[in-house]
């Protein structure tokens, strides 16, 4: 396709947290982490019996998870997500409920034996408070330095504050929260953009990586970037992720 063609990714939809659009069709590929975060999670719903997903976008991934304990919910607090969700879950079990705020979740005093995070703010003391004595947090974050290529290349300063979004400053913030810190590992693994219209895509789907993004905007550095791909046949950036196990 040309140029102005891809511009027109933007106007694709995109539902729940679903990315397949450009992952299947190989426009986007990202390199493997150590770790399974979804292999590490099956295995610890298997041993509980009540559980919370938080952040669960789409519930594509929870969906996955299956067979689930008696007791199970998920909580997304993006509006167009939670209608996908519900959709998708409530069929098999899950109660869905919206939230406004991760620090104040509307669940009593030790609910649940597990909780699940992927890629969703959370304040280790409410995590604390609604975990159950003897209960596993498991999560995998998105860390501060994630694509800081794309901010580059674009001519956008990063967000200053989330850049000290690490594995160092989880840890002390679960720690000083009364957690046992059971597993953790940061990675930064490639991702690699092989048309410009994926990267359009990709950027309309997270607002918060160039926050007001628009293709008409950043035309000339988008054609920038294109002319890179056409040369080397790709753009890489690094991502950012870590994983933390801990136990209450």
């Amino acid at each position: 396709m040309k140029f102005e063609e891809y511009m027109k990714e933007v106007e694709r939809p995109f539902t729940g947290w679903d990315f397949s659009f450009i992952t299947e069709t190989g426009r986007m590929q990202s390199g493997l982490l150590s770790w399974s975060y979804g292999s590490m999670a099956q295995s610890l719903i298997s041993d509980s019996a009540s559980m919370l997903d938080m952040g669960t976008g789409g519930g594509e991934i929870l969906s996955k998870l299956q067979p689930f304990p008696a007791s199970v919910f998920a909580t997304e607090g993006y509006e167009p997500n939670i209608s996908v969700a519900k959709n998708k879950l409530e069929p098999l079990g899950v109660t869905v409920v919206p939230v406004d705020n991760d620090a104040e979740l509307p669940f009593p005093d030790g609910t649940f034996d597990l909780i699940l995070n992927q890629h969703e703010s959370f304040a280790p003391e409410e995590v604390s408070r609604i975990l159950k004595e003897g209960g596993l947090f498991l999560t995998q974050q998105v860390g501060g330095l994630d694509c800081l290529r794309i901010n580059e290349a674009l001519g956008v300063k990063p967000n200053e504050e989330y850049l000290q979004w690490n594995l160092s400053n989880a840890l002390h913030g679960l720690e000083e929260a009364g957690f046992t810190i059971l597993f953790a590992k940061e990675e930064h693994p490639s991702q690699r953009f092989y048309d410009i219209g994926a990267l359009i895509y990709y950027l309309k789907a997270i607002p918060w990586q160039v926050p007001d993004f628009a293709p008409d905007l950043f035309k000339e550095r988008l054609l920038m970037i294109h002319n890179e791909i056409a040369e080397k046949g790709y753009f890489e950036v690094k991502q950012h992720r870590f994983v933390v196990k801990a136990g209450k």
